[in-house]
């Protein structure tokens, strides 16, 4: 996935240290104004377990003790530590894989004049995703290509009717 240089260098600075946590860094984003932005780092457990909130609160404090390390905002900045959510970023080709099969939406550079997909993920190299489209089509992705990509939320609040 594309990321600015900065957010590559907080991600290599956590990956560092995270697995002597257990912890899987999800993603690194900076975001807002120039003058008081926000580092939000999004975490999880590394034998791909849900996070508990507990469990983010706990692991505060080494995020929070690498990132002041590399100084990486001069300045002040807002550092949110979560879980990746139920639209989890996906950044490496491992995370395209351990979800196959699963929706994404995916953002990318201009492709026959379309920056943005919905589909599901049928296959993944260390080169790129192949989707399956809401249409049917099949279509490659090169991740130099890929500028974000998460994945869809299922919303299922019906209860399950016995026999289920």
């Amino acid at each position: 996935m594309v990321k600015t240089e900065l957010e590559q260098r907080i991600i290599d600075a956590l990956e560092a240290v995270a697995v002597q946590h257990g912890i899987d860094v999800v993603d690194v984003e900076v975001t807002g104004a120039t003058k008081a932005p926000c580092v939000r780092v999004r975490i999880d457990n590394l034998d791909g377990g849900p996070i508990t909130l507990d469990e983010v609160t706990a692991q505060n404090a080494w995020v929070s003790a690498v990132v002041e390390e590399l100084d990486p905002v001069s300045g002040s900045y807002t550092l949110e530590v979560s879980s990746p959510g139920m639209a989890r970023p996906l950044r490496r080709p491992a995370d395209f894989v351990r979800f196959a099969g699963q929706e994404v939406e995916l953002a990318t550079s201009a492709v026959s004049g379309r920056r943005k997909w919905t589909g599901t993920i049928v296959a993944s190299t260390d080169g790129g995703v192949t989707l399956e489209l809401e249409d049917g089509e099949r279509r490659d992705f090169p991740f130099d290509t890929v500028k974000k990509c998460n994945l869809k939320p299922v919303y299922d609040f019906k209860p399950k009717k016995e026999g289920e």
